[in-house]
């Protein structure tokens, strides 16, 4: 509501002082009604079905995979994990869902720089929050919210020790930002670099 009333109050001004609606007034119109859109696409809530199943791990976010390698996670689990990555553009969605059910085992917020979303250390000097989801028998994933150049406020919903549900909303990154998804090595991955994906409805891994 507030992006609706900065465009109808900004139109409103220009015409009001100007003594003809001339080219200013049309481009001023343009300008702010291509913005409109934009934001309004971006803080689109799609209605989609969660591919829900014990075994699998869907897709925290839109967006497309930018990383898949193995790698040492270093904040909580400090050894080697199978790293996916998830870079989502100003054009896609940005909620954020639960890959998996669980409990909340680990959260924490850091602040942090504003580094492109692709940047190899945005994932550990980039604004981000740090979700560890723990399944029965003691099987966890890692998720990063990670802001990027244009994002600057991240939002999380779950508190530690919350019980949370597979393709639950999780929270929202505002603007241009990736998602890390963190497996044990014995997940087995189902996606590939460079595909697009869909939270909520994409298999990443199979625990």
């Amino acid at each position: 509501m507030g992006t609706l009333s900065a465009f109808v109050i900004i139109n409103a001004l220009v015409l009001t002082t100007r003594e003809k609606q001339d080219w200013l007034s049309l481009l001023v119109f343009i300008v702010t009604f291509i913005f409109l859109i934009l934001i309004v696409q971006f803080f689109r809530y799609p209605k989609r079905s969660a591919t829900r199943n014990e075994n699998y791990v869907i897709a925290p976010a839109d967006g497309k995979v930018v990383v898949i390698e193995q790698t040492t996670e270093s904040e909580f689990y400090k050894d080697k994990r199978i790293q996916v990555s998830i870079f989502m553009s100003p054009f896609n969605v940005h909620a954020n869902w639960y890959p998996i059910s669980g409990k909340i085992r680990y959260l924490r917020y850091h602040k942090g720089k504003y580094l492109v979303a692709w940047h190899p250390k945005a994932s550990t000097d980039n604004e981000r929050t740090t979700i560890v989801v723990e399944k029965d028998q003691n099987k966890t994933v890692l998720l990063r919210q990670i802001a990027g150049a244009l994002a600057k406020r991240i939002v999380y919903y779950p508190h530690e020790n919350d019980l949370v549900k597979q393709g639950a909303e999780m929270g929202f990154i505002k603007f241009g930002s990736r998602v890390d998804i963190f497996l044990p090595l014995t997940a087995k991955v189902n996606v590939q670099m460079n595909q697009k994906v869909t939270g909520k409805v994409t298999v990443i891994a199979e625990l």
